[in-house]
């Protein structure tokens, strides 16, 4: 063979080796891609199913809560704890209003007026509420608010 021909062939193979050293870096990065987005993926599911598992446990948390209200155990008194602690570390935080704070509707839900105080005011929280990490409410506070009752007409 000529040197000419080495020289040529010599170049193909470089021109050929620089081409799949280009697809090999383009894969590599497509793959390092791939998993990271796998990866953000995987912990927006983790999140989601966090978040479904407390908003179906807030029912129980009620009903101990509720039983507390009337037992005064301290046992229960202590799962309580450990239920809101686990919450807690879930991103969970209580929405709970106190009488005079100021409706919001975004977080409170009003589930009557009542007379007497300041009307757009809270009356009286009714059963706690729970956002998820300061931004989504799983469930709104449920209050009673000071307002105007429709009065019945007498016919």
């Amino acid at each position: 063979m000529k040197k000419s021909d080495l020289q040529k062939k010599g170049g193909e193979v470089q021109a050929k080796t620089a081409e799949i050293k280009n697809q090999l870096a383009r894969v590599l990065a497509d793959y390092d891609n791939l998993r990271k987005r796998v990866e953000q993926e995987r912990e927006v599911w983790a999140k989601f199913s966090a978040q479904v598992i407390c908003t179906r446990l807030l029912p129980i948390l009620d009903i101990l809560e509720g039983a507390q209200n009337h037992l005064k155990d301290q046992g229960l008194a202590i799962a309580i704890s450990e239920f809101k602690k686990v919450f807690n570390e879930e991103g969970l935080k209580e929405i709970r209003p106190v009488a005079g704070e100021t409706f919001d509707p975004k977080v409170h839900e009003a589930i009557e007026l009542v007379d007497g105080g300041e009307k757009g005011e809270v009356a009286e929280l009714i059963l706690p509420g729970w956002m998820y990490n300061e931004a989504r409410v799983l469930r709104h506070a449920k209050v009673r608010v000071y307002g105007e009752r429709v009065k019945e007409e007498k016919i």
